[in-house]
């Protein structure tokens, strides 16, 4: 549980390294709220739309609480943005990596839903929606493989010893340095 809550201790400390575990089991805890909630909204959907024809009332009670809690979830992401990013930053920095690794495919990211999403409102004939289509493929493809390489990344184990980063988060020393 301590490891869970490190990232938010460190809230926006884009410095430093952080292990393996402190990543892992953050996003483990994310995951588990995003599997509750995602289980929660999708009973009260159901229960919402098995009792749209027979009851009016409850179902429209059901819709505000599903809305609610779909709110209250986006919440929950936005407040949590920054320390993810942190945290993803400081996983790098424990494999020797900047965080530009991270930072470029974010803002990849952005750019290319950006960029996807107004060529295909100016895309006007079939053509051309075609084509616009097989670019956003191909590049999104590109953005796949690109994540594939980010979590292998993040699964590697950090530099034993200091690096330019900081400090080794697990306390162990530089080899090369210990016989020297």
């Amino acid at each position: 549980m301590e490891y869970m809550l490190m990232p938010l201790r460190r809230y926006a400390d884009f410095s430093g390294r952080s292990r393996r575990m402190e990543y892992w089991m953050f996003v483990l805890g994310q995951v588990v709220v995003y599997i509750i909630a995602g289980v929660l909204l999708f009973g009260i959907f159901g229960s919402a739309l098995m009792s749209s024809g027979q009851n009016v009332p409850a179902s429209a009670g059901l819709g505000f609480v599903a809305v609610a809690l779909f709110l209250l979830l986006a919440l929950f992401w936005l407040v949590l943005l920054v320390p993810n990013l942190a945290v993803t930053v400081r996983r790098l920095h424990d494999t020797n990596r900047s965080g530009w690794w991270f930072g470029i495919y974010f803002l990849a990211n952005i750019a290319l839903n950006m960029v996807s999403g107004t060529l295909a409102l100016a895309a006007t004939s079939q053509g051309s929606l075609m084509a616009v289509t097989g670019l956003m493929g191909i590049l999104g493809l590109g953005m796949l493989v690109y994540a594939i390489v980010l979590l292998v990344f993040f699964f590697l184990d950090g530099t034993p010893g200091p690096n330019r980063y900081g400090q080794d988060p697990k306390g162990r020393a530089d080899a090369a340095n210990v016989f020297a």
